[in-house]
């Protein structure tokens, strides 16, 4: 195994330790609290780097837990996630502006969904969908089996097609 450098390996990690902490307390301030809490605890468990299989699962097992520990602490589930993720919206596609808006709200519904699934549920599909980890990667950091990550993700994404559908019936999109 190669040497861990704090600089090259834990560092670059800071953005999406970053996008999970926020998906979990949907606060951008609490979200760096977390991540620069992490990057202190990572950092003071230096000399067991070589003992730590997946330093980057590591990492985020120990930004969720603190994430975590922290939506315990506040009560914020009523909060909405802002427009941190409003760059995902691809209006590049079209120069309609009704097909623009129209897309920014499903980007924003489905982001809504998001937000109130189960806190097991919008953890998987972060990892899985957002930051593009691993079954194997998600088990480790959630301390799941592989299978239970796969069945947490489809539930989960069952719920949003379900809910997303039902709302764009609602609302006519």
């Amino acid at each position: 195994m190669d040497k861990i450098s704090f600089r090259n390996d834990i560092l670059p990690l800071k953005n999406k330790l970053f996008r999970l902490a926020q998906r979990i307390t949907l606060n951008n301030a609490d979200a760096e609290d977390i991540v620069q809490e992490t990057l202190i605890k990572v950092w003071k468990r230096r000399e067991h780097w070589d003992e730590i299989e997946s330093i980057e699962a590591f990492c985020f097992t120990i930004c969720r837990n603190l994430a975590l520990d922290r939506t315990r602490r506040v009560d914020i589930h009523s909060e909405t996630l802002d427009e941190a993720h409003s760059q995902a919206v691809d209006t590049s596609y079209s120069s309609n502006p009704e097909e623009q808006v129209l897309q920014n709200d499903r980007m924003m519904l489905v982001k809504n969904l998001v937000d109130h699934l189960p806190e097991k549920q919008k953890s998987v599909i972060q990892l899985r969908d957002f930051e593009g980890m691993s079954y194997k990667e998600i088990a480790n950091v959630m301390q799941m089996t592989d299978e239970q990550v796969k069945v947490t993700l489809f539930r989960a994404r069952q719920t949003i097609k379900k809910k997303f559908l039902e709302s764009e019936d609602y609302y006519g999109l």
